[in-house]
């Protein structure tokens, strides 16, 4: 078992998604996030007043999947990402120790499904 970690343009997620339901990859749970990395953000002036923007928005994916599904999933999430350019993500992959599913109280492989 793995938890995949991505962090995506918030742009790229429609894509993301699709690329992902064509590899028959569907739980998925995603939130908003800031970060920055080689971008370094950007310069804005408002009201005059110069503005340093360090935190970008980028959404964060997490999916827990089953070994046999790491690479499907690694694949369909640089589909769906990849432009080419500064600042199209990074892709995350740890080892689930344990998952349970609340429900019905099964472990393992059997819980993520």
């Amino acid at each position: 078992m793995k938890l995949i970690i991505a962090y995506i343009q918030p742009e790229r997620l429609t894509a993301v998604k699709q690329a992902l339901y064509e590899r028959e990859v569907y739980k998925i749970s995603i939130t908003n996030a800031l970060g920055c990395g080689q971008q370094k953000g950007y310069h804005e002036t408002y009201r005059g007043a110069d503005i340093e923007v360090n935190l970008l928005k980028k959404i964060r994916i997490e999916i827990a999947v089953n070994d046999d599904f790491v690479e499907p999933t690694v694949n369909g999430i640089i589909a769906g990402a990849k432009t080419g350019t500064i600042g199209d993500g990074k892709i995350f992959i740890t080892t689930l120790d344990e998952c349970i599913r609340i429900r019905t109280g099964e472990k393992g492989s059997e819980a993520i499904g």
